[in-house]
C-alpha cells in the first residue's frame, strides 16, 4: 500500500471515528432527553422528555397527544433535595399535554415523572425519574467555536496517535495541532461557556468535582507532555499514542457527569416545589 492511500485511509478512519465518538458522547449525557413510544388506548405516542433548559421561564414538558380524552399529570420534585413529591395535571394545548417544572437558578436540577391517563388506563412513560438541569444562556457564538475545537481535538488526536503507529510524517505538527486544538477548546471557550452557563469558569480540580472539567485538563496535560517528549526525540512513539489513548478513554465518559449542581438538601424541606 502506497503512502497517498495510507494516508487518505487513516484521515478517513480518524474522522469516522471522531463523529462516531462525538455522537456517543452526546447520547450517553445526562442532558440528552429521553425518547421513546408508548401507547395508550389505540393511540401510538412519542414522547421526548427534557434535561436541560436554558431560558428564565418555567420549563415546559410536551407531550403530543391529539386524542382529547388523554389526559397527563407531571410529578415533580427537586433533585438532592428532601421535598415531598408535587403531583400537578398537565394543560391542553390542542393536541399537545403541557406540564411545567418550576424555573430554578442556574446548576439547579428538578426530577421529574410524566404519567398519561385514558379512562381507567394509566400509563407512566418514565420509571427512573428525568432530571432537568437548568443553565443559563449560552450563544451559539461561543458553543459553536467550542464545539468544532474540542471536535477537531479529539480528530488530530486520534489522526496523531495513528500516524505514529504506522510511522507516517509530520506527526510532530499533527501533535502540535492537537495541543493547540484540545487547549482552545477545553480550556479557553470551556470556561466561558462555564461562566455563561453556571457562572463559575472552573468547577473542577482543586475547586470542585465536575468531571468534564478534570478530564478535559487531563487529557490536555497529556498531550502536552506527548509533544515535549517529541520536541526532544521526533522518533518516540509512547507519549503520543498514549496521550492519543488517554484522550479516548477520557472522552468515552459521557458529557456533562458529575456537572455543576445544586444541593437541595442544605435547604430546609418543602412541601411543594410550586
Amino acid at each position: 500500500m502506497n503512502l497517498t492511500l495510507k494516508s487518505i485511509l487513516i484521515w478517513l478512519f480518524a474522522i469516522l471515528f471522531t463523529v462516531a465518538l462525538a455522537m456517543y458522547q452526546r447520547m450517553t449525557g445526562p442532558t440528552y432527553p429521553v425518547r421513546g413510544t408508548t401507547e395508550i388506548g389505540q393511540q401510538t405516542i412519542k414522547y421526548k422528555l427534557i434535561r436541560s433548559y436554558d431560558k428564565q421561564d418555567d420549563a415546559p414538558i410536551r407531550i403530543v397527544a391529539a386524542d382529547t380524552s388523554i389526559k397527563g399529570e407531571l410529578k415533580l420534585r427537586r433533585f438532592k433535595s428532601y421535598d415531598t413529591w408535587h403531583i400537578q395535571p398537565m394543560q391542553r394545548h390542542g393536541d399537545t399535554l403541557v406540564g411545567y417544572l418550576p424555573h430554578q437558578e442556574p446548576a439547579g436540577k428538578v426530577m421529574y415523572q410524566v404519567t398519561l391517563v385514558k379512562d381507567n388506563q394509566r400509563i407512566l412513560l418514565n420509571d427512573h425519574p428525568a432530571v432537568l438541569r437548568y443553565t443559563g444562556f449560552v450563544s451559539w457564538i461561543v458553543l459553536l467555536p467550542h464545539i468544532l475545537f474540542v471536535f477537531c481535538g479529539m480528530l488530530f488526536s486520534t489522526l496523531t496517535g495513528m500516524m505514529v503507529i504506522f510511522r507516517m510524517k509530520n506527526t510532530y505538527i499533527y501533535a502540535w495541532i492537537t495541543v493547540i486544538t484540545t487547549g482552545i477548546g477545553v480550556l479557553i471557550l470551556g470556561p466561558i461557556m462555564q461562566k455563561l452557563a453556571f457562572d463559575a469558569f472552573w468547577t473542577g480540580w482543586p475547586f470542585g468535582h465536575d468531571l468534564t472539567d478534570n478530564k478535559s485538563l487531563v487529557a490536555f496535560i497529556f498531550w502536552v507532555i506527548a509533544l515535549v517528549v517529541m520536541k526532544k526525540n521526533r522518533e518516540n512513539r509512547l507519549w503520543p499514542i498514549l496521550a492519543s489513548i488517554v484522550l479516548l478513554a477520557i472522552f468515552l465518559i459521557p458529557h456533562s457527569v458529575l456537572g455543576s449542581e445544586t444541593d437541595f438538601t442544605k435547604e430546609k424541606q418543602i412541601e411543594t416545589t410550586k
